[in-house]
């Protein structure tokens, strides 16, 4: 933890420049494309009117992505947190230099030729890359792989947005999926490592600061959680129109790399209705906190904005999702704002339940509002809000637009964490006690005409005069000792006596035996008396799963002890 930590000091500190670097090729892309000048500074698309040129800019952007990603590598097709997930989960969470550097500049060209994404997503990539990078650099393990990937990650999305807790929070939520302090602890040093670093390199202040006060106590749950539904609705929506759309682009009969400059059709379609929806469109997020958008500028930008995101993801342009979906759920809070008063507090709400119910991250989707708008008081409605779009996202969608991607590569995976229950299990609780056992003074004759009489078990532990094991003797010991010959005069304890053997206690818990079996190979281990070393029962596999059926029967089935009736009532759910 101490060694990870040291070294996330590192990788914060290169996670932070690469997000201020990507900001500078974003404004250095957009300035070149739209204002014909060589600048880094700020500009928005909106305040430009090219006409046909509107229409030719994206095309032109996602043309040279899709060449990127045809002959660079197309891990830079996408968002980039699906293949940070997957990269963590099934690749021993080793990401290439080549991804490191083509996937912040095709995010660049796409956001500055006016692709409608963010720079969230491009950068934890990014920064995941230069920690996994960084990583295999030293002989490590996978998981202090992934943990560097990680704080690489969360180092970035705080340099990007100055949201130091959600993104160690999305760490926890989407990307480690453990809470040890190994990783926990090495994450907060590199993301806190980037927030030192943000004030020289973005700024200090809040991204999207908050003014004025909020709505009235009474009303501020229920409603909050009412958007939470509404956005959470949205989000199932898109998350479901996404990958139809994805799936319409594979039965084009025309290769991948051509798909990008296809979608970007409709953005610049979407850029000539509303040039608002082309870009990052950070200046939307601030307008509709700050409450100034009216409702049909609202109404306006949720559905191109919605239309041309969709559509341009789904073709596997290279572009992030957290600030679309900031956008989308702060025009739906917005817009209800207008009836309810506050519109930029709801708009807020609105961006929390649409993160919380897309990504599947609740707590991140609620501190992420909070620290966004520099207001701790705004928890309770963000979070009500947030709570419910992740509830009904939970009941309608299997999985979040984040793991479908995955899924749809055959690898199936779980959000939901629980206790191993080979942790919580005493090997005392599961195993069989007075096992049947061999003498170690049996003569090794004795012991092959009793396995050829038909032994109940494979092996059998061999104990000593006091009582204590010396070795485990199997039906493949006896045939091998039975065809040599040699060892047909030595006694079980001599024999046994040239083998290591493992051994387990009581109060030790299920997990130990289960990594000590699949360490040494073999299927029983001997449980002895920790005070004097006495043999008092065996573990075996088929033992190990009584834990599970434990969990399972916890999970599945309800009983009723106080009530009305004639007894107790058991009742096993059925999936």
């Amino acid at each position: 933890m101490l060694v990870l930590s040291g070294m996330a000091m590192i990788v914060g500190t290169g996670a932070a420049m690469a997000a201020w670097l990507l900001l500078k090729l974003i404004a250095l892309v957009t300035n070149l494309a739209w204002f014909g000048t060589i600048s880094t500074g700020p500009s928005e698309i909106a305040d430009v009117s090219l006409g046909a040129m509107t229409l030719a800019i994206p095309i032109l952007g996602s043309l040279v992505i899709g060449l990127m990603a045809r002959f660079g590598s197309d891990k830079i097709r996408g968002h980039g947190i699906p293949e940070a997930i997957e990269a963590i989960l099934f690749g021993e969470s080793r990401l290439s230099l080549k991804v490191a550097i083509l996937k912040p500049l095709s995010s660049a060209i796409s956001i500055g030729s006016g692709g409608p994404f963010g720079a969230e997503g491009p950068i934890i990539m990014t920064g995941g890359a230069i920690g996994s990078l960084f990583a295999q650099c030293f002989h490590l393990s996978g998981a202090e792989r992934k943990t560097l990937l990680v704080a690489g990650a969360a180092a970035g999305m705080t340099t990007i947005f100055g949201t130091p807790i959600a993104a160690i929070l999305l760490a926890l939520e989407v990307l480690l999926f453990e809470w040890k302090p190994r990783s926990f602890v090495p994450v907060v040093v590199g993301t806190l490592m980037a927030l030192a670093l943000r004030p020289s390199l973005v700024g200090s202040s809040a991204l999207f600061p908050l003014v004025g006060s909020l709505p009235g106590t009474p009303w501020l749950l229920p409603v909050g959680a009412l958007l939470g539904l509404a956005t959470g609705l949205a989000a199932t929506l898109f998350s479901t129109a996404l990958y139809r759309i994805e799936d319409g682009f594979h039965r084009l009969p025309i290769h991948w790399m051509w798909w990008p400059a296809l979608g970007a059709v409709v953005v610049g379609v979407g850029g000539l209705i509303d040039p608002r929806v082309l870009g990052a469109g950070y200046a939307n997020i601030d307008a509709l906190i700050e409450g100034t958008m009216m409702i049909r500028a609202a109404l306006m930008l949720l559905t191109i904005k919605a239309i041309v995101w969709l559509v341009a993801l789904g073709s596997g342009t290279s572009g992030g999702v957290l600030a679309p979906l900031l956008i989308l759920g702060g025009s739906i809070g917005a817009i209800a704002g207008h009836w309810l008063g506050h519109p930029g507090f709801w708009a807020l709400a609105g961006m929390a339940g649409m993160m919380s119910a897309a990504m599947r991250a609740p707590l991140t989707g609620a501190i992420f509002a909070a620290e966004l708008s520099g207001r701790l008081d705004v928890l309770p409605g963000v979070t009500a809000a947030s709570v419910a779009g992740y509830a009904l996202a939970v009941l309608m969608l299997r999985r979040s637009i984040l793991t479908e991607k995955i899924a749809r590569r055959g690898r199936h995976l779980s959000q939901e964490y629980s206790v191993d229950p080979l942790e919580t299990a005493r090997i005392g609780d599961l195993m069989t006690s007075d096992p049947e056992t061999l003498d170690a003074a049996m003569p090794a004759v004795e012991m092959l005409a009793f396995f050829e009489q038909g032994a109940h078990h494979r092996s059998y532990p061999v104990i000593n005069s006091a009582g204590c094991p010396v070795g485990l003797v199997s039906r493949a010991d006896a045939l091998r000792w039975g065809s040599s010959g040699g060892e047909q005069g030595l006694t079980l304890g001599e024999l046994a006596s040239d083998r290591s053997m493992s051994i387990v206690t009581p109060e030790m818990p299920a997990s130990v035996a289960a990594d000590l079996m699949i360490a040494e190979d073999i299927g029983r281990l001997p449980v002895v008396d920790a005070s004097d070393g006495r043999l008092v029962g065996i573990v075996a596999r088929r033992d190990l799963l009584q834990a599970r059926t434990g969990l399972h029967r916890a999970e599945s089935e309800r009983k009723r002890f106080v009530g009305y009736g004639r007894g107790r009532e058991t009742v096993a759910l059925r999936s």
